[in-house]
């Protein structure tokens, strides 16, 4: 708990002290250090500021100040299951001993360039099994893990990759906000050192900030083997904080790095000092001004010089944080400084105050590297292969046909491999449901097992193994670099779509779930780029859906035109993707877009490790799909056909899905779906691979033409994305609006195409 929620009479014993340098130096230089007992003695009349005794001494606080204390309270006050513990007179011990035991729990966050290897350190350092890919945007959403070192508790969270602080793309302002808000610890920045000058503006900007940080100088082992060379220590000096060198491969350096962490954390460690970066006379100047301006009004949480630094930066999300803290007329007496510091810098340096920033940094680290004596070395070219294989696979003449084949061989091997386990799986499904009819007698409870259970969960679990292959060949793709490469091809195509080349990214993650492909949209700095992305994902075909695909595929179509017709879903889903999000930037969701700057990796080869346990990872998540949703869903759908209303009904057509299928019947005639059909559609709108469930449940394949089947297919394609797409949508747009567009217009899209292709008659 904090200092600020002790009521008068209360005493607690310190654990850590959060805020920045000079806030957090003032406090323990008042006496607040961890281990002491505090006791609160009186609050003003107006319950602000309160004050206590520490040390033997009495000293008032706000309570915006006190809130950035920890404490242990009296156990006798806050946990009575703990009395019996406490003997009495020793209330302070027990207490001080829970006061060392909490503080040896670090908060630490990582934070980096995209593509340093961040994720794999913290998979490695903490067991965890967080998504690591070769190329931007693969962490969409911080994760959590925990990690146990040296006596102490590592909670490490693994923020976005990230290439600034700036408000520039949604994951930068993401991080920004959480270290501002959350205050960690301890932040361990990992740093590519193959990419030392460009990785370590980040690092400056973290210095702005007054957090205390560790550097890690991730894939060292690269880096000796191409001969860089870089004296650490003179670097650690130069910028405030130790750097040590890691690999995420070996994990060498890792037990190095906590250690780190913990000499930081206690204060002990000889590298880490607070430093500022000078930006020169006018610069420095306009940051003390607006200092004076922000620090009477500010919670100490916040960095005044990282804010004023920001303002001159013309950063509108830091101008919101700021007026949203102060009275119209202190924010225009800001507003002003920041203004008249601009125009000194513009007159003297003849540059703005942002470019003139950006230019100090990259000055600051050019100074610093070499000092150090930063060398790179020619042993070994990172790149070499990288440049041979991209000469093939970016190309101008082989680029698109190789990314076809890619897909075509994807899609043939999901079939031709997955054919023999999938056989396995269906025989044993069929002998499982023969073995219970036979030795049941006939009732409900056999006809909930056999036609329900085994004939919903059935009918999807046997397409287990083709999505494991199809997993695997998205996974290989992403961690070999391959996807980068992917958007880099496409973007020409993406930007006359009205679209970015960073979207394609998650366009082909929407392959594999429209879920996290919806998150990974952050990674698109463009607003309307992004917003359009979003709206045309569920075109993209997700795993969900193969079920439903090889079900009709299988039954309506010779075996050497199932392939062909697999692409032709996916190709569809792409026309129409690029048809609408075209409509939508030419006619709905107008603007400028960003340029396309994004990074390419060097190729690297994934492990089989790592492929192997990220499509474990979505077959485990698949069947925990069968053993919940889908598994209600077919009992669900097999009461609804096995009871009407007078009880059981006596054939399905008189039963309560029945008579749903008879009601919604006339909305598909145009289609000739039967009412099997038109009733799984509408169960399908919870998760795709309820409709193969349902149809398992109540059959409806018989009586229809491969025509008719391949409207199915394409309503199945392009209607209503799965209810957690579209909360996905909701949560990334934060408004309901965007998501329910999206539910209306692709059912829309998908009734039309698929009428249009059935050639129904009026």
């Amino acid at each position: 708990m904090r200092l600020s929620e002790l009521k008068t009479g209360e005493h607690g014993v310190i654990v850590k002290v959060y805020g920045h340098g000079g806030f957090r130096k003032r406090i323990v230089e008042m006496g607040f250090v961890r281990g002491k007992v505090v006791d609160v003695l009186l609050n003003a009349p107006l319950q602000d500021p309160v004050k206590y005794k520490v040390m033997g001494y009495e000293v008032s606080l706000r309570r915006q100040e006190a809130e950035m204390i920890e404490v242990v309270s009296d156990v006798h006050e806050n946990d009575s299951s703990l009395k019996p513990l406490v003997t009495e007179g020793h209330e302070n011990d027990f207490m001080h001993h829970q006061a060392m035991s909490q503080r040896r729990t670090i908060n630490v966050a990582l934070i980096g360039n995209p593509n340093c290897g961040k994720t794999s350190l913290f998979n490695f350092a903490s067991g965890a099994h967080g998504r690591v890919g070769n190329y931007s945007g693969v962490t969409v959403d911080a994760s959590e893990a925990h990690a146990s070192m040296f006596g102490y508790e590592f909670n490490l969270i693994d923020l976005p990759g990230t290439y600034s602080l700036s408000c520039y793309s949604p994951e930068e302002l993401y991080v920004r906000n959480y270290l501002q808000e959350q205050l960690p610890d301890v932040v361990i920045n990992v740093i590519d050192s193959s990419n030392l000058e460009r990785n370590l503006y980040l690092t400056t900007q973290l210095m702005d900030m007054d957090l205390r940080v560790v550097g890690a100088l991730n894939m060292y082992d690269e880096f000796e083997r191409r001969g860089d060379h870089v004296d650490l220590k003179t670097l650690s000096t130069l910028f405030g904080m130790p750097m040590v060198p890691t690999s995420f491969k070996s994990g060498e350096g890792v037990k190095d790095l906590f250690r780190a962490v913990i000499q930081v954390y206690e204060g002990r460690s000889r590298e880490a000092r607070h430093l500022h970066i000078n930006y020169g006379h006018e610069i420095e100047h306009g940051i003390k001004d607006i200092q004076k301006w922000l620090k009477p009004s500010l919670h100490p949480s916040l960095s005044t010089r990282h804010l004023a630094i920001k303002l001159l930066e013309n950063d509108k999300e830091i101008e919101k944080l700021i007026s949203s803290h102060l009275t119209d007329d202190s924010f225009r007496e800001i507003l002003q400084a920041k203004e008249k510091a601009a125009t000194r810098v513009l007159e003297e340096t003849g540059d703005d105050a942002e470019t003139a920033i950006m230019d100090a940094k990259y000055g600051f680290i050019n100074g610093a590297l070499t000092e150090a004596g930063y060398e790179t070395g020619t042993k070994e070219d990172t790149y070499r292969i990288t440049h041979l294989i991209d000469r093939v696979l970016s190309s101008k003449y082989f680029g698109f046909p190789i990314f076809f084949a890619i897909l075509f061989v994807m899609f043939q091997a999901t079939f031709a491999l997955g054919q023999y386990p999938m056989d396995w799986i269906e025989a044993g499904v069929e002998w499982l449901g023969e073995w219970i009819g036979t030795n049941m007698s006939e009732g409900p409870l056999r006809s909930m097992l056999v036609d329900g259970v085994i004939g919903g969960v059935g009918a999807v679990i046997v397409f287990l193994p083709q999505i494991l292959i199809l997993y695997l060949f998205i996974s290989f793709m992403e961690d070999s670099g391959y996807m980068a490469r992917a958007a880099f091809i496409m973007d020409r195509l993406m930007h006359k779509m009205g679209l970015h080349g960073k979207s394609f990214i998650p366009l082909i993650m929407g392959f594999g779930c429209n879920v996290p492909a919806v998150m990974a949209t952050r990674t698109v700095e463009s607003r309307r780029s992004r917003l359009i992305t979003m709206l045309v994902l569920p075109f993209m075909s997700c795993s969900a859906r193969l079920p439903i695909y090889i079900m009709i595929t299988g039954t309506f179509f010779a075996a050497q035109w199932r392939s062909w017709v697999m692409i032709s879903l996916y190709a569809v889903g792409i026309i129409m993707a690029v048809i609408v999000s075209k409509i939508l930037s030419k006619f709905v969701i107008k603007g400028e877009d960003t340029p396309f700057v994004m990074e390419l990796p060097p190729y690297r080869w994934p492990t089989a490790k790592a492929c192997g346990r990220h499509t474990w990872e979505k077959g485990k998540e698949y069947l925990k799909k069968m053993g919940g949703v889908i598994l209600v869903a077919s009992i669900i759908v097999w009461a609804l056909g096995y009871f009407g209303p007078m009880g059981v009904a006596p054939s399905m057509e008189q039963s309560f899905i029945g008579m749903m299928g008879r009601f919604v019947a006339p909305i598909f005639a145009l289609q000739c779906f039967d009412w099997q059909l038109d009733v799984s559609l509408i169960a399908g709108v919870g998760a795709k691979e309820i409709v193969a469930s349902t149809i398992g449940v109540l059959g409806g394949l018989e009586g229809i033409t491969p025509l008719v089947a391949y409207s199915y297919l394409l309503f199945v394609l392009l209607y209503f994305p799965c209810v957690a797409t579209i909360a996905a949508i909701k949560n990334e747009t934060g408004s309901w609006r965007w998501a329910l567009v999206a539910a209306i217009y692709t059912t829309a899209v998908a009734w039309i195409v698929s009428a249009l292709v059935s050639l129904c008659p009026l």
